[in-house]
């Protein structure tokens, strides 16, 4: 009885649909989610196109492009980034809590804002102060959290400037 060394014809097709499904994901991603995921640059203008098709047939025949891009890839990496930013990650969800009790506990006491000056030198502490003060009176208001989760979203990227060398020298605010 002979043994083959390849896949089967089935498993190649299941490889490559899920593939495609992964490139689906990626056309789904907005603009900016888009940007932290790093990938070559035929498949990103590829990605692109598709997100700038409006047809039917047009959108399915680039996708399956997009397939065809993505066996030349190493999917891992771009797996591992779609997890991050979905948060489906457990260090991302960490992190994500641990923005959240910051977020608490600068609104619980203002003195939090000296660990984020010594964390974070470029912080713009006087943007943080007015956060701050206007999630405060949000809160006493019972109006919608707009400034409560633009804290969120400063602080976030302060901490993600700080773990990405490439953009140490820029604040994101």
């Amino acid at each position: 009885m002979e043994t083959y060394d390849q896949p089967s014809k089935s498993q190649k097709k299941r490889e490559m649909t899920a593939l495609q499904d992964l490139g689906a994901e990626l056309v789904a991603l907005g603009r900016e989610s888009l940007a932290k995921v790093a990938l070559p640059e035929d498949l990103l203008d590829a990605v692109r196109d598709y997100q700038r098709f409006t047809q039917h047939e047009a959108r399915r025949r680039q996708l399956q492009y997009i397939g065809r891009l993505m066996r030349d890839v190493d999917a891992a990496p771009i797996r591992a980034a779609l997890d991050a930013i979905n948060g489906v990650s457990a260090a991302a969800t960490a992190r994500q809590h641990a923005l959240e009790r910051l977020r608490t506990r600068l609104l619980e006491d203002e003195s939090v804002l000296g660990e984020i000056a010594s964390a974070h030198p470029r912080a713009d502490l006087q943007r943080l102060r007015q956060l701050r003060r206007n999630a405060l009176k949000e809160q006493e208001l019972t109006k919608p959290p707009r400034a409560y989760r633009e804290l969120f979203r400063v602080l976030r990227g302060l901490e993600e400037n700080r773990h990405d060398p490439d953009d140490a020298g820029t604040a994101d605010d």
